[in-house]
């Protein structure tokens, strides 16, 4: 005998669950990255009616020494690189010591799990104005509470400290419950197995721990790279791209590019450079941690 038909509704059945985020997805996602290509090829200003098309030019100028945007795109490129590797590395270490210090049994341990997580409830805009008020060289509460004269948001490197220290201390919370959802995933029978094979603390951490959090340590990671690297509001807010473009991101230039100057089509051609650095270095971050598995 042979198995009967399935029916057409029941192959329906997901489509009809998925449809909500399918278009969803297609209107805020797939729509506006194809627009934004088609964007790219066109000398692009939303105030004038003629929008020539130009091709690949936008994308030729930003690797065009001559070109009047060469400089400053890769001047904020190497700003949202510099962030990039200042930020993440912390992010990702401390985090893990605070959910591992989290995970234990102790008084108070769901209040400080809440102070923690805290700060990441709180909008970029309050962050921002927030410490631009604490850490101003002049009038700031830091300096006059320490008795210092640092120029934390007008000099380098003090600007680029406050800006990832800032971040820091916004975030960590986050990926501390990211963490501390993976730790309490992990069997509790293996770390008895390892102390009944006399391992110690630090062996259980290195053959348990982060054998256990491997999954989510590649998520933490790729999402706080893509995340600093699409930093904007801590450097629009505190240092203002300040001394001179050190501090302008890349995300702060396109948006000046597009928005102030009305270079739209120069503008979504970086959008897409930075997208495309930005895959390559997901790619890689896969890689490595799928090499070490």
């Amino acid at each position: 005998m042979t198995a009967p038909p399935v029916r057409r509704r029941g192959r329906l059945t997901p489509l009809f669950f998925l449809s909500p985020y399918l278009l969803l997805f297609c209107l805020f996602v797939a729509v506006p990255a194809v627009y934004g290509l088609y964007i790219s090829l066109h000398e692009w200003d939303y105030l004038l009616p003629g929008k020539p098309f130009v091709g690949l030019d936008n994308y030729a100028a930003l690797f065009d020494p001559d070109s009047p945007v060469h400089d400053n795109f890769w001047t904020s490129m190497k700003a949202t690189g510099v962030f990039t590797l200042g930020s993440v590395p912390p992010l990702v270490v401390l985090p893990l010591g605070v959910a591992m210090i989290l995970n234990r049994r102790f008084p108070g341990r769901t209040f400080f799990r809440a102070v923690f997580f805290l700060p990441f409830v709180l909008g970029v805009a309050v962050i921002g104005v927030m410490w631009r008020i604490l850490l101003d060289p002049n009038l700031g509460f830091v300096n006059h509470l320490f008795g210092l004269d640092i120029p934390w948001t007008t000099d380098l490197p003090w600007a680029w400290v406050s800006l990832i220290g800032i971040t820091v201390w916004w975030t960590l919370g986050f990926n501390a419950v990211i963490y501390l959802a993976g730790l309490q995933d992990i069997p509790r029978e293996l770390y008895d197995a390892a102390s009944v094979d006399g391992a110690g603390a630090w062996q259980r951490f290195l053959h348990v721990t982060l054998p256990g959090l491997r999954p989510v340590a590649v998520f933490v990671t790729t999402v706080t790279i893509l995340a600093s690297a699409n930093m904007f509001g801590q450097a629009l807010l505190v240092t203002q791209g300040a001394p001179g473009i050190e501090t302008r991101t890349a995300i702060m230039y396109i948006a000046q590019e597009g928005l102030v100057d009305y270079r739209m089509g120069s503008a979504a051609a970086m959008s897409y450079v930075l997208t495309l650095a930005l895959i390559v270095v997901s790619v890689i971050n896969f890689r490595i941690f799928r090499s070490r598995s």
